[in-house]
């Protein structure tokens, strides 16, 4: 694939200076994008401006707006003041809207006396109910999304099902209902089942292929899987394991795509070292995606440390994004966006990018103890400065470190740009 005119008159002039989502769609992916806060969007200039940069990000998604309590407080009666803020910027900028979520235990409204995870129902009263609510919202957003996250987090850490109103109510079966209705309201979308810790290729990522198959085995329509992709620092695991992993569902016939990608440090503030695992780990995401086929894009949850959910979900841990909390790129964004750049110059084929001290067991969820941090140190070398691992070491116009920190080596892809491999 040849970059277009624009990147590549980019990357003569300054090396890899290209944003990233132009360079995953040089990539051959579809897309590179984040959700979007709705809070924040009017209310933070700087915020509001990278947001609206296609070329950074050129798929958005409501981070809450769209959820079930958002758009349906009270029963059979609907709002979309919240799901229409970050549906309305990607209108305006032309960006693709990714929509979040339809079928999920959590985030679930009261209604009156009863709530909708704890009220009494029977197959006939919440079927019904499931499906007004899917026309509805769906309805509204009709022709909008690419995809919508059709059913959400039906699979728990150790294989099992979930327990929800919806599973206590029909077992398996409202997979099924559900994919049925979202494709009745809106033929033209993809629907996806999207879970988290997927990535790790264990028990849940099984029962996750038998939910496919489920779906499939029913004549329901289901298009695609999202990886969310919640990791951490050091626990992230290889490229190729990762590629692997979203093959065992691209051979079923559906499309995958990395759908709330973040990284987050057991502790912080994050070491130096640490910060160049973390790229190393947001590299490795990346790159699987662009080793498979059927995987068509990355969603990052939020692009700045400003604005994460994971401090107040996870305390004591953070900085899991690609910009920090002064919204200034971190070495994580210039991982990915030389792995992307990699694949859009055709470089030869890609290196395993396996770290030592990864392990491919999920981490609790609870965890707060530090990971190991892979070592940077290594002899000086003349001129000073040292690169880091996938960072641009030489090329026409480039006047920063060509010299890469121990044991990598700095290869030439193209004229233009040498990188860290």
């Amino acid at each position: 694939m040849h970059l277009p005119t624009v990147l590549s008159v980019v990357f003569a002039a300054a090396g890899v200076t290209a944003q990233l989502n132009d360079l995953a769609v040089a990539a051959g992916l579809k897309y590179f994008g984040t959700c979007g806060s709705e809070g924040n969007i009017n209310s933070d200039t700087t915020y509001r401006n990278i947001l609206n940069n296609k070329s950074e990000f050129g798929q958005l998604v409501p981070e809450n707006g769209q959820k079930w309590d958002a758009t349906e407080p009270s029963r059979g009666q609907f709002t979309y003041s919240s799901g229409d803020i970050v549906a309305g910027v990607a209108k305006q900028n032309g960006q693709l809207l990714r929509c979040h979520t339809l079928v999920w235990y959590s985030q679930l409204p009261s209604w009156g006396n009863v709530t909708v995870s704890g009220g009494s129902w029977n197959r006939s009263t919440l079927q019904s109910v499931i499906e007004t609510h899917i026309n509805n919202v769906m309805g509204h957003y009709k022709g909008q999304c690419y995809a919508w996250d059709v059913v959400n987090e039906a699979v728990n850490d150790d294989g099992t099902w979930r327990p929800s109103v919806f599973l206590s109510t029909f077992n398996t079966d409202y997979f099924a209902i559900s994919f049925r209705a979202a494709k009745a309201a809106d033929p033209n979308t993809k629907l996806y089942y999207n879970d988290y810790n997927l990535e790790y290729n264990q028990a849940k990522t099984d029962r996750a292929v038998e939910l496919v198959k489920i779906v499939q085995a029913a004549g329901a329509p289901i298009d695609g899987v999202g990886f969310q992709g919640h990791l951490i620092v050091g626990s992230t695991p290889s490229r190729s394991a990762l590629a692997t992993t979203l093959k065992r569902f691209t051979a079923l016939g559906v499309e995958v795509a990395y759908t709330e990608l973040d990284i987050r440090h057991s502790s912080v503030p994050a070491s130096s070292s640490a910060l160049v695992t973390q790229g190393n780990d947001f590299a490795n995401v990346v790159g699987s995606c662009l080793d498979v086929a059927g995987c068509v894009g990355v969603t990052i949850w939020g692009f700045t440390d400003k604005y994460s959910w994971i401090p107040q979900t996870f305390p004591g841990q953070g900085d899991a994004l690609l910009y920090n909390s002064n919204f200034g790129k971190k070495p994580a964004w210039t991982s990915v966006s030389s792995v992307l750049a990699a694949k859009a110059t055709n470089p030869p084929p890609a290196q395993t990018t396996t770290l030592a001290t990864i392990t491919t067991a999920p981490p609790a969820q609870t965890t707060t103890t530090s990971r190991p941090a892979v070592s940077t140190t290594s002899a000086a070398a003349p001129g000073g400065a040292q690169q880091t691992r996938w960072g641009q070491c030489g090329g026409i116009g480039w006047s920063g470190p060509t010299a890469c920190q121990s044991p990598w080596t700095c290869q030439v892809l193209n004229p233009y740009y040498s990188q860290c491999l």
